[in-house]
């Protein structure tokens, strides 16, 4: 059998029932939860209303704050995306189709999306996959007979990355010569 715990408050239960009624004071409460959440990180309005939603506020008290948040700027959802694809782009090597999932997980429009992803650009793209590569075959042993084995595994990595399959096998290709070349030298 299952006891419930009598909640610990300060005031009587019947004040805390005129506060759960009152539209201003969930308005408060909904800010104070939403600015709470975005002292920690960037978030997007859909993230937001999430996390309203799951703390059982109603729609339209969270539309109500969001459209305040959004009207003085502190949310964001193209500056969102757009910060979203330079950091996930230079620190985790993610190619555009990773960060477009990414994107839709947090709750960003298409048209947004494809604004954020325009701004990548397909040569620094294409060289932070190289660079990808080139760390990890830095660190790799280089049997004679493991190319395919080693290939394989490097496409793998950048395929997870988001990286298109025609990219990462050329790019592969081409850093696995060099680094052949490099330590024949």
């Amino acid at each position: 059998m299952k006891h419930s715990r009598p909640q610990l408050t300060s005031e009587p239960a019947d004040q805390r029932g005129e506060q759960a009624q009152d539209p201003r004071k969930r308005e408060e409460q909904a800010r104070d939860v939403c600015l709470r959440l975005l002292t920690v990180r960037a978030r997007t309005r859909a993230e937001l209303e999430g996390q309203l939603a799951k703390r059982g506020y109603p729609d339209d008290v969270g539309a109500t704050v969001l459209d305040r948040l959004a009207q003085v700027g502190l949310i964001d959802d193209e500056d969102f995306a757009e910060q979203w694809v330079r950091s996930r782009h230079a620190n985790a090597g993610k190619g555009k189709r990773a960060l477009a999932v990414e994107l839709r997980k947090k709750g960003v429009d298409n048209d947004v999306i494809d604004a954020a992803l325009a701004d990548l650009d397909p040569a620094a793209e294409r060289q932070r996959a190289e660079q990808l590569v080139r760390d990890k075959l830095r660190r790799e042993r280089l049997a004679d007979d493991d190319d395919l084995k080693v290939r394989r595994r490097l496409v793998g990595m950048l395929a997870r990355r988001g990286y298109s399959q025609s990219m990462a096998f050329d790019v592969v290709s081409v850093e696995l010569a060099s680094e052949r070349e490099r330590r024949r030298v």
